[in-house]
């Protein structure tokens, strides 16, 4: 696994590398073969009023993303936090592969070969063709594939990333979709409507 570690308003000390890597080895330790890189972002809020100190770790799961942030008063408490936050994700993330495995699979090949047509092919950026240019200040842009996926698929991927919302093509009308946490518990989705 290869396991990349930045700081931000902090020096990444030996100890502290040590601490992460040992961590996050033994977290990631039963899913050594799904998980291929982790990128670990480690950070001390400006402020000294405010001693908040965050661990972020987004892994690369065999084309999954799974991402999970902490933070505390304790750099190496955040780190603890993060690394069992992510056994569990990753643990949820096998039984499910798993689950996929042994159920019944109801694809036709038409539909498979439909599928495959969308994807881009091996190799392919998903930049060609666009001309680069600066963004707006305060806009970030991030470019990624979107293969389409069931609702299903769409609530287990905004799990594993940790976010408040996921945004995805949906697999039976092609449709981009919006699938997020609700408040007060509970899932939403946000549909486009024909005018």
């Amino acid at each position: 696994m290869k396991l990349l570690i930045h700081g931000r308003n902090l020096e990444v000390t030996p100890a502290i590398r040590d601490y992460t890597e040992t961590k996050l080895t033994k977290a990631i330790n039963h899913f050594e073969g799904l998980v291929k890189e982790a990128d670990v972002h480690l950070s001390v809020a400006r402020n000294p009023r405010v001693p908040q100190q965050i661990a972020e770790v987004t892994i690369f799961a065999n084309g999954t993303v799974i991402r999970a942030q902490e933070r505390s008063d304790n750099l190496y408490a955040s780190i603890d936090l993060v690394a069992s936050k992510l056994a569990r994700q990753l643990s949820r993330y096998k039984e499910r592969l798993q689950d996929r495995e042994q159920g019944p699979v109801h694809r036709s090949a038409r539909d498979e070969e439909a599928g495959a047509a969308a994807l881009p092919p091996p190799g392919a950026s998903l930049t060609d063709g666009k001309e680069p240019e600066l963004p707006n200040r305060g806009v970030r842009r991030k470019y990624f594939a979107m293969p389409a996926m069931s609702l299903d698929d769409a609530l287990h991927q905004l799990e594993m990333i940790d976010h408040d919302f996921y945004l995805f093509r949906d697999a039976d009308s092609g449709e981009l979709q919006v699938v997020y946490h609700r408040n007060h518990g509970g899932f939403g989705l946000i549909q486009t409507k024909d005018a």
